[in-house]
Order: C-alpha cells, then sequence, then structure tokens
C-alpha cells in the first residue's frame, strides 16, 4: 500500500515531464497580464508584433492554444478573470461580480502556502482587501485599488501591509530621481484622472511591477520554494508606452485584422460601455491602425519588463528552478467587429487568452508542445497543484490539464460556455460557436421612451473562420445545427449554475432568451 502510494505521489508530480528526479518542488512564477489577446503573442498570431521574450516562454514551454476566460457579469471583466484564476471557481460560483473573495474560496497563495511555499505578489488587485491580505505571506506595492488615475506613468500605488489597510490618503505617485532611480510622493489635488503622463513624469507601471518582482527574486534567501504573483496592468488601456516603442509601430504600417468593421452590425446589449468611448465611431481604417499601434507598443514594452524579469531568474540562479507562467485576462477588440473593448464574446475580442507554462523546471522533451484541448482561465489554479506536485484544494471546480500536457487523456472538456452580463451566451463543441444575444425592453426614461427588445444569432465555424466574420446563422441550411447547438447550450447553462432548476438564476438573460 505504502509502495503504491509513493508511485502514485511521483507519478502526478512528474506528469508534465519535469525535472523532479534530482530536484524539490519548484519555485512559481505566475505573470498576469490585462487585456491580453491570444493573438497579442508574435508567435501565436502572427501580427507583425515584437516580443522576442513571450516568444522564447512559447518556444521553451507548453502553450494552450483554446484557453478562454468564461465571460463577465460587469464591463471590468479583469475582476472575475482574477477572482477565478486565483480561486479556480467558475463564473457562477463567484461572489457577485467577484470583487469579494469568500474565506471558503481557497485562493491560490493559500493552497501553495500550506503546501510549504513562500507566496508573494505584486501589482494590481481588483479584489477586497481582506482576500489580499489572507492571500499571501507577502507582497509588494499594490495598484488598482483605492485610487487610480488611468495613466501608466502617473499610476498610484500603496504599500503592502498584512492587515489590509489601505486608503487614499496613504496612495502615493512615484516620480524620476536625479540619479535615475525614482521616490514616492503624496497623492494632491493637482493630480487629476486621465492620460496625461510621459516617460518623463515617472516610471511605467509595467516597470515598477516588474521592479518589485526582480527586488523579490534577488532578496529571496529561504529554503523553501516561493510562488509570486505578478499582475501587471498593461497592456490595459490607456495604451500608453515610451516613445521608442511606440516608433516601433507607425500607424500606416499596422495590417488590420480579418475581423475588422468600422461599426458593429447591431447593439449587442452593452454598446456604450466606457472602454467603447475610447475611440470615435466610425472605427475608421486610421482609428483602427492607430489604436492597434499603440497596443502593439504597449506589448512590446511589457514584452521587455517580462524579460528583465526572467533575466533576473537566470542571474540568481533560480531559472533552472523555476516554473513561468504566463496567462492574460481577456481579449479586446482595438477595431475588430467594429468594437474596442472586451465587452463580449467573440475570441480574439473578448475571451480568448494566451496561457503558457515555460521555465527552467520543465522537461525538455514538453518545450515547444502546443494543447489543443479546451480549456478555462479557472483550470489554470488546478493545473498548476498538478505541477508542482501540491494538494487540490476542495474547493476549486476547475479540471487540471496535466494528464492533457503528459498525453494520457485528450481533453478534459468537449464544450464549453460563455456569459456576458444579462446580455450574451455562447456555447462551443467542435468547430463550432453559437453566440445569443439579447436586448430585453427597456424603459429609457432619459428620452422619455421605451427601447424595444431584440435578439441576434451568431453561428460561426471557427476551424474555417477563426477572426468569427462569417455569420452562419443567416443561412437556412444551418437550422438544424443552430437548433442542436441551442438545446446544448441550454443543458451547459444548467450544468454551471446559469439555470437552476429550470428557471432562471440573478442574471437574466434566460428570462427573454
Amino acid at each position: 500500500m505504502k509502495k503504491t502510494l509513493i508511485i502514485f505521489i511521483l507519478s502526478s508530480f512528474c506528469v508534465l515531464g519535469v525535472q523532479c528526479q534530482t530536484k524539490g518542488k519548484p519555485n512559481i512564477l505566475l505573470i498576469y497580464t490585462d487585456d491580453h489577446r491570444y493573438t497579442g503573442i508574435q508567435a501565436l498570431g502572427g501580427k507583425g508584433l515584437h516580443t522576442p521574450h513571450m516568444d522564447e516562454l512559447v518556444e521553451q514551454g507548453v502553450t494552450f492554444t483554446k484557453t478562454y476566460l468564461q465571460g463577465a457579469f460587469t464591463g471590468a471583466t479583469c475582476i472575475p478573470s482574477r477572482a477565478m484564476l486565483l480561486t479556480g471557481k467558475n463564473l457562477f460560483e463567484l461572489d457577485g461580480q467577484g470583487h469579494n473573495i469568500p474565506e471558503d474560496h481557497t485562493m491560490i497563495g493559500e493552497a501553495f502556502s500550506k503546501a510549504g511555499y513562500h507566496t508573494h505578489r505584486e501589482g494590481k488587485w481588483h479584489q477586497d482587501f481582506k482576500s489580499l491580505s489572507r492571500g499571501f505571506h507577502s507582497g509588494g506595492w499594490v495598484m488598482g485599488k483605492p485610487v487610480y488615475l488611468t495613466d501608466h506613468f502617473r499610476m498610484p500605488f500603496s504599500e503592502w501591509n498584512a492587515e489590509g489597510e489601505y486608503t487614499k490618503e496613504k496612495a502615493f505617485l512615484l516620480t524620476w530621481t536625479e540619479e535615475g532611480g525614482y521616490e514616492k510622493r503624496a497623492l494632491t489635488k493637482d493630480d487629476k484622472k486621465g492620460p496625461t503622463g510621459t516617460e518623463l513624469d515617472g516610471p511605467h507601471s509595467s516597470v515598477v511591477i516588474a521592479d518589485g518582482t526582480i527586488d523579490f527574486i534577488n532578496s529571496y534567501k529561504e529554503q523553501n520554494p516561493f510562488l509570486v504573483y505578478a499582475a501587471f496592468h498593461a497592456p490595459h488601456d490607456p495604451r500608453q508606452s515610451p516613445k521608442k516603442f511606440k516608433e516601433m509601430y507607425p500607424p500606416e504600417e499596422v495590417t488590420l485584422p480579418p475581423s475588422y468593421l468600422p461599426q458593429h452590425s447591431f447593439d449587442n446589449g452593452h454598446f456604450y460601455t466606457r472602454d467603447e468611448r475610447l475611440a470615435a465611431w466610425p472605427r475608421t481604417e486610421e482609428v483602427a491602425r492607430s489604436e492597434l499601434a499603440d497596443y502593439y507598443a504597449i506589448i512590446t514594452h511589457l514584452d521587455q519588463q517580462i524579460g528583465r524579469v526572467i533575466e533576473a531568474l537566470k542571474q540568481s540562479g533560480q531559472y533552472e528552478n523555476t516554473i513561468i507562467i504566463l496567462a492574460g485576462d481577456s481579449g479586446l477588440a482595438v477595431g475588430n467587429h467594429g468594437l474596442m473593448g472586451k465587452q463580449n464574446l467573440y475570441d480574439e475580442d473578448g475571451i480568448h487568452v494566451p496561457f503558457i507554462i515555460s521555465g527552467g523546471f520543465l522537461d525538455k522533451s514538453q518545450r515547444g508542445k502546443k494543447v489543443h484541448s479546451l480549456s478555462y482561465i479557472h483550470d489554470i489554479f488546478p493545473t498548476l497543484c498538478d505541477v508542482a506536485g501540491v494538494s487540490m484544494p476542495s474547493s476549486i471546480s476547475g479540471k487540471s490539464l496535466a494528464k492533457v500536457i503528459s498525453g494520457e487523456v485528450r481533453e478534459v472538456r468537449n464544450e464549453a460556455y460563455y456569459a456576458y452580463r444579462q446580455h450574451q451566451r455562447a456555447y462551443r463543441e467542435g468547430d463550432y460557436k453559437l453566440i445569443e444575444y439579447v436586448r430585453a425592453p427597456d424603459n429609457d426614461w432619459k428620452r422619455g421612451k421605451l427601447i424595444a427588445g431584440s435578439r441576434v444569432t451568431q453561428l460561426f465555424n471557427l476551424k474555417d473562420d477563426p477572426w468569427e466574420t462569417f455569420n452562419l446563422a443567416d443561412f437556412p441550411e444551418y437550422e438544424k445545427k443552430i437548433a442542436e447547438l441551442r438545446l446544448k447550450m441550454q443543458n451547459a447553462a444548467e450544468e454551471v449554475g446559469d439555470i437552476a432548476d429550470g428557471k432562471r438564476t440573478k442574471f437574466d438573460f434566460w428570462e427573454y432568451y
């Protein structure tokens, strides 16, 4: 019995081909980027981007080509995305929109701490401060709360504290010193919101978060392994980057993706969000190219900072014993389908994200591998548990991808269900993806009139049409396929908790569908 148990533990720990024969538990560096669509890495999208360091992670690691955000019930999709990453819970199990993480939702930091890891975090935080304190042993400067100026060069930060006490009065900005470093200064009433900063004002948020991560790596001297959660704010808007990066992408030289449109063809239910007001209507080719140029520039700047972090691992001698995870929290349209934001269920525009497992701890036999099994962001946590040989908390509902990587099974999911607010639902099986839109009747009190409701159906073959440009629902020969997928979508809704006992939940899409 004891021999069987030992074999089981070793097989689960070595399932990715990691070099566990001569090493202990690996360090974990979890890099999470913001509004970073799958094709926002040159090695994955081939869109003329310059991302050598992320490309190297792809070349040296395992890339998951079909990982998705399950959705959101807020336009700030990064809130539920990060809650799902940190807890391994699905969208419908979160506490509301995902702002608060209940104590019975075991966080990744708690699980790894219990396994003997020192857990540390850097950068963006979108959840409650109580969960921030309980989730990690230590942390660098915190951004995103309690004050935010919408400016990468004037980004307010707060000092980490274990008690979770963060106030606007204690937040600070960073400014350059004469020696080329940066120092803190208090916020004043003159520090207005808006992207008015430049590289002359202070360090970019990506630089600050990379610096904090590097400082931790260089100063860490403990024997037990570490887990670092480095949450970058880039490439989230405002799409600011230093001048030399902007000059790399002249807008007139940027190629528009196949799904570019000057305007979305119908009201998707949440049409006038903050993100959609970032650029003028219609999205002319000039507007779309300019926005894409800025998007590519901030990604390339982010890539440089990630490269600095990886180099610090190598210089410290810890690279060979570290697993690096790179993942994005959502897609982003930036002109696709006439949209700018991520408040939708199109792949690249909203939910398709990069997910890569790389680093020196990964065995050479796994490097460069592509995994085409469907997965969600909330599958990352359980997968990491298997990678590192950490016990998986019972609160997790995501599924580990370890056996898919090892080749033991072909997939852990053969379908996917997505939701955005009460307006949109999508279902994918095989090559086909169904998106349904419901706009409920609304009393527009500002204009004193009733707005009629609407229904729109889209069907795409993602194998033939990965950019979702050709709606098959317009053709009668697909009526049977649509009926089949609609039934399966409703079954999937019941399974994940979007429909309970045949009745709508608090998300009223199904009341009007």
